[in-house]
């Protein structure tokens, strides 16, 4: 029950049974030789006043119900708890159940997609895989559908799906968990006339940063044609960088032959959001 509801049924219960016990002393007063209470101080006209210890018990409900104290000590109005924002809510939901946000959009006419990813080396109750399965999108559906309607998200549809064999790549984490695979990296500006590069991703020597910190360089090995060459960047001059799709679908580890092939889970649409 809420502290203003338990207050104010807390002083319902005092005044009742307060003018109760009053009205039992005032008829007992001239029998027992209880002293008859002093005359009241002049008052304006209008309700009359409160007993002095009814008025103690109401101070008593006021502390109940915590108000917020404002800057020159009267209390305030309660602050009401902030919402979080539609980007929020999802990544607080979809982290705290163990997974990884790979991407939040809003689409047109009110989709809002969300693309998930397994942590590697987590234990999920839809199974072991190391793709995102069908249970795991279902899961997070029914779970985003219950926290952006607690946050007030406004939305038409709701679809959750999975990276996909070219998963974005975005974060350091992501360059370290995916170092050694093969990605393409479209850098901001061109280098030697090109600006999109396929190779194996690495970790390279640590570079000064823009903010004067040390960045974690990366490398990329790849074949120009005729040599192998390395690419040398930080993530600060990467557009955007993607893993390359394995085509024979053993896994981005690169399982053993004769393994039965995985595919990723398919986008699940969680329908009608509100």
């Amino acid at each position: 029950m809420p502290s203003g509801q338990a207050s104010a049924a807390y002083t319902n219960k005092t005044d009742e049974g307060f003018l109760g016990k009053t009205s039992n002393s005032e008829k007992a007063g001239g029998k027992t030789g209880v002293k008859p209470r002093s005359s009241p101080a002049p008052r304006a006209a209008g309700r009359p006043a409160a007993p002095a210890r009814l008025q103690r018990a109401r101070s008593v409900s006021l502390e109940l119900a915590d108000p917020v104290v404002g800057s020159e000590g009267a209390p305030a109005q309660a602050i009401p708890l902030a919402r979080l924002g539609w980007r929020e809510a999802v990544e607080r939901t979809v982290t705290g159940m163990g997974y990884e946000v790979v991407d939040v959009e809003r689409a047109l006419r009110g989709l809002l997609r969300v693309t998930i990813d397994r942590v590697p080396g987590r234990v999920y109750p839809s199974g072991e895989s190391e793709f995102v399965l069908v249970e795991d999108c279902e899961a997070v559906t029914r779970q985003l559908q219950y926290a952006l309607e607690v946050d007030g998200v406004d939305y038409a549809r709701l679809e959750v799906s999975s990276p996909g064999l070219d998963r974005p790549i975005r974060s350091a984490a992501d360059y370290a968990r995916f170092s050694g695979e093969e990605v393409s990296v479209t850098l901001k500006l061109p280098f030697q006339g090109r600006k999109v590069f396929k190779g194996l991703l690495g970790r390279g020597e640590a570079v000064a940063g823009q903010d004067g910190e040390q960045d974690t360089g990366w490398t990329l090995v790849f074949h120009d044609g005729k040599n192998e060459q390395v690419l040398a960047f930080t993530l600060d001059e990467v557009r955007e960088a993607r893993l390359v799709p394995v085509v024979n679908f053993k896994g981005r580890q690169g399982k053993a032959q004769g393994a039965a092939p995985e595919a990723a889970a398919p986008a699940l649409d969680g329908g009608q959001g509100r």
